[in-house]
């Protein structure tokens, strides 16, 4: 058995803009909630919902950070790197259930949608969009560090296309009229964020069920390493991520006769780090005459 050493040594995650992104939308959710309780409007509290929700999501993003860092122990021998998924989806649960609160309370309220002054709902929103504005360029710095840094800047950009939203219903309130459209883009903006959520969720239960990566073909890599040089053929291949950034292999080559075993080990690790991104593999080499392995219930 042969394992590589290409662990992810990159350079962690800045959290201070994670921070400041934080305390930004803190002030934008009191403002929001404030003045959309006041003018009675669902899009400002919808909105502030929604902001709240991504401060959830930041936070977790924080503390997943955080002990996403700590090394890998005789116990937790792939360190914590799972941490982000299982905080991802647990703050995906939380968000459907206030979002469908939030939707509920915009629906009955199109049957008798309350008097909106358009005018103090545009100057709160555009307060609000130039906060998310602010927050979502800090988060776009450290966006391509990881998947988890990724989510968090996603999560602000969306705050600040509602914040854009509600802009428009102002507009749409002050210049004719139409009460109706409070409601309506508070319930636009709910679907939106439960498409995401969807995504999420998706997603994370497929990492946390060591589904391949979506953007990994898995028989584009079965092909790829049986066109290695003395390479019979390929059994038992899995392919998963224990991070947005650590994506693991491991797989039984079977080798024609007279093959050098170090050179097909080094030739699938440069191979597959280079154009998979891959920088874990576990490779088990079997001559080609070898029966298949007993006592593997995982095997493919």
């Amino acid at each position: 058995m042969e394992h590589n050493d290409h662990h992810d040594h990159d350079p962690p995650a800045s959290l201070k803009n994670l921070l400041f992104a934080m305390v930004i939308n803190g002030g934008i959710v009191v403002f929001e909630m404030i003045f959309g309780l006041i003018i009675q409007s669902m899009a400002l509290i919808s909105d502030a919902v929604h902001n709240l929700s991504d401060i959830a999501a930041m936070g977790f993003s924080y503390w997943a950070e955080r002990v996403a860092r700590r090394p890998a122990n005789t116990f937790k021998t792939y360190g914590y790197r799972k941490i982000e998924f299982v905080a991802a989806f647990v703050n995906s649960i939380v968000l459907s259930v206030v979002i469908a609160f939030v939707f509920w309370e915009s629906l009955q309220r199109l049957a008798a949608p309350p008097e909106i002054p358009g005018r103090e709902m545009l100057w709160v929103a555009v307060a609000a969009f130039v906060g998310n504005g602010a927050a979502t360029l800090l988060l776009q710095k450290i966006s391509a560090r990881n998947f988890n840094m990724k989510s968090a800047w996603l999560h602000s950009l969306q705050d600040a296309l509602f914040s854009l939203g509600v802009i428009v219903g102002a507009l749409l309130i002050m210049l004719f009229g139409w009460r109706l459209v409070d409601p309506l883009i508070s319930m636009a903006i709910c679907l939106v964020i439960a498409r995401e959520i969807y995504k999420i969720v998706r997603q994370t239960v497929d990492s946390l069920l060591d589904a391949v990566p979506p953007e990994i073909d898995y028989l584009s890599v079965l092909d790829d390493l049986r066109a290695i040089p003395a390479v019979a053929d390929v059994r038992d291949l899995h392919i998963w991520r224990t991070g947005g950034a650590q994506k693991l292999l491991s797989a039984h080559l079977r080798t024609r006769a007279r093959a050098d075993n170090e050179t097909i080990i080094r030739a699938a690790q440069e191979m597959l780090l280079q154009k998979y991104g891959i920088n874990h593999t576990t490779l088990q080499l079997l001559p080609e005459t070898a029966e298949d392995l007993e006592h593997c219930n995982h095997c493919n």
